[in-house]
């Protein structure tokens, strides 16, 4: 009776291993597919000067990462990178969330800054790049302040969406058990937008590092952006690919921390459910 039971058990277990197995060899098999086509292309058909070519661009990697860049070492340029889209990011998500927040419980206030928040929002975030540059400079804090920007309106919106889309009954429970509005905020508001904030949160990193690089890229003395704009002045295709698939690896490790992170602050949510139960 016991084996009978166990063996249903390990069908189940494996199946979902399995499945995961064949997706991720479904996966590898797309990219050798596609970087095998590329490199058989650029080799017969096409002109790897201006397209390069898979193996031109390991090559330009592993130079970088042993060698280094014409700049320095290629730790130094992603250091530099990283900083610069770290406190954007931190910055920036810190005033999204908590101006999305507040003004998402303030109906008045929000309507009187509608109108200039959706103005900020339309302005062009390359030309502010270029307009940071003339007021601080070639520095760290014209990079960080268009991370900044990118961020902050991409955490804004989610924040105060998620401070509108509060349970009404909730607010008014409290209310009548003599909860303060500082303690309305922060037990049930703030928690109820969490899911609100992270989704935001985990576009936001990607919208910092682009923030980042295009700084660096209007003008700069380091950093990725700088190998970019190099590479596009020496017509050096192989280093534009691969100044990307830094900056692409970069943003995946951080998306995992930040799932990784998401999962742990949000823990208390109940598990979804795939499908309806019989009684």
């Amino acid at each position: 009776m016991q084996a009978e039971m166990t063996a249903p058990l390990e069908l189940t277990i494996a199946r979902p291993d399995r499945r995961r197995l064949r997706l991720w060899l479904v996966r590898l098999a797309f990219v050798v597919l596609w970087l095998g086509t590329w490199e058989l292309a650029a080799t017969h058909w096409i002109d790897p000067f201006f397209y390069s070519k898979p193996s031109a661009i390991w090559g330009r990697l592993v130079d970088w990462f042993t060698d280094g860049t014409a700049f320095g070492s290629i730790w130094t340029q992603l250091a530099v990178t990283l900083e610069e889209a770290v406190l954007g990011f931190v910055i920036g998500a810190v005033a999204g969330v908590v101006l999305g927040i507040l003004l998402g419980r303030a109906r008045f206030a929000a309507e009187v800054a509608a109108p200039f928040i959706k103005a900020a929002n339309a302005v062009p975030r390359i030309v502010l790049a270029s307009l940071f540059i003339i007021w601080f400079g070639l520095g760290l804090t014209s990079k960080v302040a268009t991370a900044v920007v990118l961020v902050f309106f991409a955490v804004f919106f989610n924040a105060f969406q998620g401070a509108r889309e509060v349970d009404r009954n909730l607010v008014d429970n409290a209310r009548i058990l003599g909860a303060s509005r500082a303690q309305v905020l922060t037990s049930i508001v703030v928690p109820s937008a969490t899911s609100w904030i992270f989704a935001s949160l985990h576009a936001a990193f990607g919208f910092a590092l682009i923030g980042a690089v295009v700084g660096e890229y209007a003008g700069a003395d380091k950093g990725l952006g700088l190998l970019i704009a190099n590479a596009q002045g020496t017509f050096d295709a192989a280093g534009i690919y691969a100044g990307m698939i830094i900056i692409t690896v970069v943003a995946l490790l951080a998306e995992w921390l930040l799932t990784l992170l998401e999962n742990r602050l949000l823990r208390w949510r109940p598990p979804v459910s795939s499908g309806g139960h019989n009684a």
